[in-house]
């Protein structure tokens, strides 16, 4: 699979495609980066997109030129949630890790023109794919029977009586020792 490769759910390229149209210019560099991400796309349906691909909403584990990994999750646009959590597609490493299989790198202009590599390591989070087991446990749970409370139901229980008597040869009973 070549650098550029990835696959895009539909409604990825499509929120990808909004953003190129929305790019202040051509030479705009997230515009070259949108425009070599759509052009290399493999759209297809949310049902189809393989478990280790990077979708929007993914959390994933990505490196970036070797240094050591950091978890976030994709987010559509920059969120208000504390710093470190997400990391918006509308950044060049978030738009870099969307349609990347695990294993996966990608190349983008960094700070001061130095291209960086920005390897998928792991998905740990796939929406799609957890909507799918999801509806597959819904599809195969089976029935439980209904359970019903009933108030005072353990003191309606008769009184369970031994065949004989119990004795105690101790005659202050089992609470003396």
């Amino acid at each position: 699979m070549s650098n550029n490769a990835c696959i895009l759910t539909t409604k990825d390229f499509r929120i990808l495609e909004v953003m190129f149209d929305r790019c202040l210019g051509r030479d705009d560099p997230m515009a070259l980066l949108l425009k070599r991400k759509l052009d290399a796309a493999r759209v297809v349906f949310l049902d189809d997109v393989p478990t280790n691909v990077a979708t929007l909403s993914s959390r994933v584990v990505f490196s970036v030129d070797g240094r050591d990994p950091d978890t976030r999750v994709i987010s559509h646009d920059r969120m208000t949630s504390p710093i470190g959590l997400f990391l918006p597609v509308t950044t060049f490493r978030g738009l870099a890790l969307v349609g990347l299989f695990e294993g996966q790198h990608f190349s983008l202009p960094g700070q001061n023109g130095v291209e960086e590599t920005v390897l998928l390591e792991k998905v740990l989070y796939q929406p799609e794919a957890a909507r799918r087991e999801k509806e597959a446990l819904d599809r195969t749970a089976v029935a439980m029977p209904a359970l019903r409370v009933v108030q005072g139901g353990i003191r309606a229980r008769p009184d369970i009586a031994g065949a004989a008597p119990v004795r105690f040869d101790d005659p202050d009973g089992p609470s003396a020792a």
